[in-house]
């Protein structure tokens, strides 16, 4: 037999190095990560929503940094900021100053209690001609409880009249509600936290006129499903000006949720502060949710 060309050997070699450094490249990334995600749904509108308030300069340009690498990957359209300050917010301020990729709309919700008109309805074009309404509701708070309900003050009454004949007008394929305080409450029982009860008037509302989803800051747990609608809580840093906590608790944090919304479903991804997907649910157009 005659002998193998000598530039076999070095191509064998140089196939082989090639191959061990692209596994280890990606036993090195974590494997959940949200820069992983993207597929082929260009055509998909995606958003972010991210609870806002007061954080330490640190933490929050780390925050920062990661929902603008996000928003640029993914070409985000808008930011939902889950805040009780409203324009006021620091982080929607230094977001759109600093970060070019999050210069696009910031729609912030607001607590301004008794004296209501923080809510606003934003129509948002979706591809193949279909239309998302997101909708704010200034949950407004005595002592941190939700105020809204038909007896409970003009304020309440008065948003919850607007929000029926909105949720009446509209024609829209989805329908999200956003708020600040979260809607289902929680308690211990035999089997756990689990969601406990629902500010009636609106849920009644959200069921009557077919709301997909109502988004807020988070209460026990960050998805719940009451029948077709399911709320959705970000939880966010709430305890941001507390202590530093260890690195590894940080990390796995749920940070931001990172939102894609198609014509038939809209997946929620739960972001940590690495960057990691610790949480994942779909809401299909007709209720359904899996997790």
């Amino acid at each position: 037999m005659g002998k193998k060309p000598l530039w076999v050997p070095t191509i064998v070699a140089q196939v082989s190095l090639c191959l061990c450094l692209y596994l280890a490249f990606q036993l090195g990334q974590p494997q959940n990560s949200v820069y992983l995600h993207r597929t082929s749904e260009s055509r998909d509108l995606y958003f972010i929503s991210v609870r806002g308030g007061f954080r330490p300069l640190k933490q929050q340009t780390h925050l920062l940094k990661q929902m603008a690498r996000v928003a640029k990957k993914y070409k985000a359209k808008f930011v939902v900021d889950i805040s009780d300050l409203g324009k006021d917010d620091p982080l929607m301020q230094n977001g759109t100053l600093h970060f070019s990729s999050l210069k696009v709309p910031w729609y912030t919700t607001t607590v301004s209690g008794r004296y209501g008109g923080g809510y606003f309805q934003k129509q948002i074009r979706l591809p193949y001609e279909k239309t998302l309404d997101l909708i704010g509701v200034d949950t407004g708070s005595i002592e941190g409880k939700v105020l809204i309900s038909e007896t409970s003050s003009e304020f309440g009454y008065n948003q919850l009249h607007w929000l029926t004949r909105t949720l009446e007008a509209t024609s829209s394929d989805w329908r999200i509600v956003v708020g600040f305080h979260p809607l289902a409450e929680c308690g211990d029982n035999e089997e756990g936290v689990e969601a406990k009860q629902v500010v009636e008037s609106l849920h009644h509302s959200f069921m009557k006129y077919e709301v997909n989803a109502y988004i807020s800051g988070q209460s026990c747990t960050s998805n719940v499903q009451q029948g077709s609608l399911s709320y959705i809580g970000n939880p966010g840093s709430m305890n941001a000006l507390a202590s530093e906590t260890s690195v590894l608790r940080r990390d796995s944090e749920v940070e931001f949720l990172l939102h894609r919304v198609s014509s038939l479903e809209m997946v929620t991804y739960f972001v940590s502060s690495s960057g990691e997907v610790v949480h994942k649910s779909i809401l299909h157009q007709k209720g359904r949710a899996a997790m």
